[in-house]
């Protein structure tokens, strides 16, 4: 019966839980003995929190026995990206520089999770401070990618991706800086829906790029995918950018079709010279199949979209050096000792930040240093603002846009590391929609020459997410992905 649930999808165990069918303690012992079976190969969880998961599905259980009313999710396994502050429970980023921190407070998100009566598996590991594009940048582990556990899973959103791909949880949630969802997605072969900026709380959810940063579901479904962020979304005081208006619920109408509907051909994205081949073709079989269902498919323009990751390492670089500079060794986190505080702050921050980090703090600021300010985080706020009215352009023609996620499939481990230029641009047809704050997601579309997943692109309006999903339900439904990992080094699911 375990290995039978964890290959259930979130809705297939709501049905088995309200039919009395599996307790919610059962679903739980399942995922946690997978989890343990496993995860020496994929190493997705940094903290695997079985005694309190256990301890919430035995409530979950009761609840329903006494007849009482239970959340959204109940009796639903979950594993949360180690971003998000959890209460008493270890919360690192992912950094040598918050090793041991055990926050007094939980993040909204994570409330959310637990209002619901989801079960909360364990902390996911990621690249540090969310900060990469491949998983390689953990301080602690590399997680591996189930379909080929020699190459990576993506990032920055790793260990969620990977748990939902190799079945230890159906849901997890990431968070989506410029594709840190979308695109480990893709890599997997799962479902990545990155809500409008501001849709989901950012109290608790440790700073990258403030004005990108956004909590974001993953699941092996679409409909999945959708339930949980009906979960999470919705105004929070707490966050002064939370969207001050009740999140839709993205159920309804979600099996419409596209009959009728304009989808958007992003013309850009499919003239990128490192857009590979099986890329490409997976990506035209999905658009040719829209046109099938009864949408009528238009080309559309994002002009200033080429200048998208230039603008984008300016501007989340700048604001990371702002957001990581409350890590000096004085409040919370690693302290390293020296003979004054100025040493000690110096001494704290080379030994707690990795390499990337490093990187990306010294480009932030001198980005922000008197003299260049206009000149590079000025003009690459000015260029966010050209690329915002392209998309505004665009969805006054049609109604959702579609296009590749990643220009590649998966790739080996170290292949791009010593190559920061070629890493960041895994990310080009993910960071213009983090830079307009738009809705995008990311579903399967088939596998590639090598037997790896190829994920494609669903963009919505601001506050688009319910056309977003039901494009993305329509298209689900007809390409038929089986997310099992398979392959001569796939993940062993037993």
């Amino acid at each position: 019966m375990g290995e039978l649930l964890v290959t259930k999808t979130a809705a297939g165990l709501r049905n088995l839980l309200d039919a009395g069918d599996v307790s919610a303690v059962e679903v739980a012992q399942a995922h946690l003995d997978h989890i343990e079976a496993t995860d020496d190969q994929l190493k997705a969880f940094l903290v695997v929190m079985r005694e309190s998961a256990l301890t919430k599905a035995r409530e979950v259980d009761a609840r329903i026995a006494d007849g009482a009313g239970a959340g959204l999710l109940a009796g639903i396994p979950v594993a949360l990206k180690d971003i998000f502050t959890t209460r008493a429970v270890p919360t690192t980023c992912g950094s040598k520089i918050l090793e041991g921190y055990r926050p007094p407070y939980d993040a909204t998100v994570t409330s959310r999770l637990d209002a619901a009566d989801a079960v909360l598996l364990g902390k996911t590991n990621m690249d540090e401070f969310a900060m990469g594009s491949s998983g390689e940048n953990s301080a602690y582990q590399l997680t591996t990618n189930p379909w080929d556990l020699e190459r990576v899973p993506g990032g920055s959103s790793s260990g969620s991706g990977a748990a939902v791909a190799g079945f230890q949880t159906p849901l997890a949630v990431g968070t989506d800086t410029g594709g840190s969802v979308r695109q480990p997605a893709a890599f997997s072969g799962v479902v990545g829906a990155k809500p409008t900026y501001g849709r989901v709380s950012r109290y608790g959810m440790i700073a990258f790029a403030s004005s990108l940063d956004q909590a974001s579901p993953f699941a092996r479904t679409v409909t999945d995918a959708a339930w949980m962020l009906e979960a999470i979304a919705g105004h929070d005081p707490m966050d002064s950018t939370s969207i001050p208006e009740p999140f839709p619920n993205l159920r309804e109408g979600l099996e419409a079709g596209v009959g009728g509907m304009r989808i958007g051909v992003v013309r850009e994205f499919f003239e990128s010279e490192g857009l590979e081949p099986g890329v490409r073709d997976r990506t035209q079989e999905a658009i040719q199949r829209l046109s099938k269902l009864g949408a009528q498919i238009v080309e559309v323009s994002l002009p200033h979209a080429v200048y998208g990751v230039s603008a984008y390492y300016l501007i989340a670089p700048s604001e990371c050096s702002s957001n990581l500079s409350r890590f000096d060794g004085v409040r919370y986190g690693l302290r390293v000792d020296a003979d004054s505080a100025e040493e000690m702050m110096a001494a704290t921050r080379e030994a707690g930040f990795g390499a990337e980090v490093k990187r990306r703090i010294m480009i932030g600021t001198y980005a922000l240093s008197a003299g260049y300010y206009d000149a590079y985080y000025a003009q690459a706020q000015r260029v966010r603002t050209l690329i915002l009215r392209d998309f505004a352009a665009a969805f006054e023609q049609c109604d959702a846009l579609i296009s590749p996620t990643a220009p590649t499939t998966a790739f080996r481990f170290g292949d791009k590391s010593d190559d920061p230029l070629a890493m960041y641009l895994n990310d080009i047809f993910t960071i213009p929609a983090s830079l307009a704050g738009t809705p995008a997601m990311s579903l399967p579309a088939g596998l590639d020459e090598k037997g790896l997943p190829v994920g494609v692109q669903v963009m919505g309006p601001v506050l688009g997410e319910q056309v977003m999903f039901r494009v993305a339900r329509a298209l689900e439904a007809e390409i038929a992905f089986d997310p099992t990992p398979r392959g001569p080094n796939a993940l062993e699911l037993g």
